[in-house]
């Protein structure tokens, strides 16, 4: 098994450091583990939850040690870490998009560094000029906004997967139409850009919530991820990690969902996952 959605503390709200979740993966066996640090803006926004411009050489400085001391370590043997071969560390980053950040993850982040992948993590979407909170979803008209601004991050074709697609689920508890033809957008959207989607297994670490239909996780909500057995799309599970304990965490899981729904899950990221003009 692998993990591609891996936070350090850089972002202000995970602990641990690359070498701590490199031996945390090595424990648990996996093969591939892929950081995707929430990236910084270049306006400062929202960064009480994402590290500051002057911490990427460091977070990129921090990937690349860990990588030079696997291959060190094991003399450059394949065949996963379960098997006592070499564990693959990719570098990635978690992106809130839109059309004023199109041009500085292009030229500032894909072009000045080596990047495997990068992450559309939408925790934020344009409203009317706004930003607002994906997870403090309350109506319909959010709904909408959000689905449209996955939608244009999806066009953009910057990302190797979208990040938790249900996270409106979180605050918008009703699984009612206006829930599920949010879903069906998205949905839609991944489809169409041939997009793989996120069973995230941070939302079933977290606390219940209570709606409609009773007691469940924020996220993954059940009802998005049977709608997607009817869409032809591929499914990356991952743990979402924002403490090394959690490095592995909830992968089983989230794959037994996967299978019950006869979805696709995806065993490493497509490659290349980073747009060949990006430089």
């Amino acid at each position: 098994m692998n993990n591609y959605h891996t936070h350090t503390y850089r972002c202000k709200h995970a602990s641990g450091d690359v070498a701590d979740y490199v031996e945390a993966a090595r424990r648990a066996g996996l093969g591939e583990l892929g950081f995707s640090d929430h990236t910084p803006l270049p306006d400062g926004r929202g960064s009480e939850n994402r590290m500051d411009l002057d911490q990427l050489d460091g977070y990129f400085a921090a990937l690349e040690a860990a990588r030079r001391a696997e291959e060190a370590g094991r003399g450059g043997e394949e065949g996963g870490a379960a098997g006592g071969g070499r564990l693959r560390i990719l570098r990635g980053l978690e992106c809130e998009w839109s059309t004023e950040y199109d041009s500085f993850i292009r030229d500032e982040l894909l072009g000045r560094h080596e990047l495997d992948y990068l992450v559309s993590g939408t925790h934020f979407y344009l409203r009317d000029g706004a930003w607002e909170d994906s997870a403090a979803i309350r109506q319909a008209t959010g709904l909408v906004a959000y689905a449209a601004h996955i939608e244009r991050s999806v066009a953009s074709g910057l990302f190797a997967f979208i990040a938790h697609p249900d996270l409106y689920c979180m605050g918008y508890l009703a699984w009612d139409e206006d829930a599920r033809a949010c879903a069906r957008d998205i949905l839609a959207a991944a489809s169409a850009a041939k997009i793989p989607v996120e069973i995230n297994g941070y939302g079933m670490r977290k606390p219940h919530v209570r709606g409609p239909e009773g007691e469940r996780w924020p996220y993954p909500h059940e009802g998005f991820w049977d709608l997607a057995a009817s869409y032809d799309i591929d499914v990356v599970v991952n743990s979402d990690a924002h403490r090394p304990i959690d490095t592995a965490a909830c992968l089983e899981r989230g794959r037994d969902m996967a299978a019950k729904r006869g979805l696709k899950v995806l065993e490493t990221l497509p490659g290349p996952v980073v747009p060949a003009d990006a430089s």
